[in-house]
């Protein structure tokens, strides 16, 4: 099988097919956004030699899309609980994504993110930490 089907082509027919599934849960619930403290989050990579990046949470919707920042995406809820989140979103001509949060506490965390920015895959895990006030 070629390595680039293999790399790309599945990954993105799975993130496709699940926001595809998405599309009918428009509406869902985001409260485990709601109910995460706001302020200062550290986001450390899991893996890899990734430097960690810091953010201001004021918005927390800005945690689903992270590689798309900035940018008006429609998103939805593909599976929600108080303590997961799975969301697929579409930045039109911008790309897509599939991100899960994980919560531990109101200010422990986990992410993984796939999809494509830029034409390009991408995929990452991180830890956030609420470090203090903005």
């Amino acid at each position: 099988m070629n390595t680039f089907y293999r790399l790309y082509a599945v990954p993105g027919a799975l993130l496709l097919s699940l926001a595809t599934a998405g599309a009918a849960k428009s509406g869902g619930d985001m409260a485990l956004l709601d109910s995460l403290d706001r302020g200062n989050w550290q986001l450390r990579p899991t893996g890899g030699s990734v430097p960690t990046a810091k953010i201001c949470l004021g918005i927390s919707q800005s945690l689903i899309h992270i590689q798309h920042s900035g940018l008006a995406c429609e998103q939805y809820v593909l599976r929600s609980s108080p303590n997961s989140l799975t969301v697929s979103y579409t930045c039109a001509g911008h790309g897509q994504g599939l991100t899960i949060i994980r919560k531990e506490t109101n200010r422990i965390i986990h992410i993984q993110s796939q999809g494509i920015r830029n034409n390009a895959p991408f995929s990452f895990s991180a830890e956030g930490r609420r470090t203090g006030p903005c």
